[in-house]
C-alpha cells in the first residue's frame, strides 16, 4: 500500500512539474512571440514619462523667467529689453503688465493696441477704458452691446449720466432701463430714475 501510495505521490509531481514546464513552454513562446510590441511598449511609455518630465521642467522655468521680467519691470518699467523678454515668455503677462502701464499712465494708444489681446480679460478692460475715457455716448454703446462686455452695464451708467446732464432725460431712463435686474448695479440704475432728474 505504501508503495502505490509512493508511486501516485511520484505520478501526482512529475504531473505538476509537467503542468509547470508546460506554462512556462506558453510564456516563453507568447513572449517570443510579443517580444518587439511588448520592449515597443515599455519604450514609448518611457518616452512619454520623459517628454512629459521635460514639457513640466520647461514650463516651470518659463513662469520663473516670466516673473523675474516682471520683477525687473517693477523696479525699472522703462526697460524696453525686460519687456520684449517677457512678451517672448508670456504674452499675457506682457499684456496685463502694458495694460497697468497704460491706465496709470493713461496712455490711451497703448489701450487701443490691447483691445486685441490674446488675454480675454485685458482686451476687454482695455475696450471698457477707451469708452470711459472718452465720454463719448456713442463709444459706451457700442462697448455695452459687444457680446461678452464685462462692463456693460457700468458703461450704460455712464451713458445714462452723460445724457441727464444733457438734459436728455427720456433718453438717459431709456439707457437705464436696459440693465438687467438681477445686475449688480440695478440699484444704481433705479435710484438714477427717480433720483438723477435734476
Amino acid at each position: 500500500m505504501s508503495l502505490k501510495t509512493d508511486l501516485e505521490m511520484v505520478k501526482d509531481e512529475l504531473t505538476s512539474e509537467e503542468k509547470f514546464f508546460e506554462k512556462a513552454v506558453v510564456t516563453e513562446k507568447f513572449v517570443k512571440k510579443y517580444k518587439k510590441a511588448m520592449i515597443g511598449g515599455v519604450v514609448a511609455l518611457v518616452l512619454f514619462v520623459a517628454g512629459n518630465i521635460a514639457y513640466t521642467a520647461n514650463k516651470q522655468n518659463t513662469i520663473e523667467n516670466a516673473n523675474a521680467a516682471l520683477s525687473k519691470l517693477q523696479s525699472n518699467p522703462n526697460n524696453p529689453a525686460t519687456l520684449a523678454r517677457l512678451e517672448n515668455l508670456s504674452p499675457v503677462l506682457h499684456d496685463v503688465w502694458v495694460y497697468s502701464q497704460a491706465v496709470a499712465n493713461h496712455t490711451t494708444s497703448k489701450l487701443e493696441t490691447l483691445t486685441n489681446s490674446k488675454a480675454f480679460l485685458v482686451g476687454d478692460l482695455a475696450s471698457y477704458e477707451l469708452a470711459q475715457s472718452s465720454k463719448d455716448i456713442n463709444k459706451l454703446n457700442a462697448y455695452a452691446e459687444e457680446q461678452n462686455a464685462l462692463y456693460a452695464d457700468l458703461a450704460r451708467v455712464q451713458s445714462a449720466i452723460i445724457l441727464m446732464q444733457e438734459k436728455k432725460i427720456k433718453e438717459s431712463h431709456e439707457m437705464l432701463s436696459m440693465i438687467n435686474l438681477n445686475s449688480p448695479l440695478a440699484k444704481v440704475a433705479h435710484a438714477l430714475m427717480h433720483y438723477g432728474v435734476k
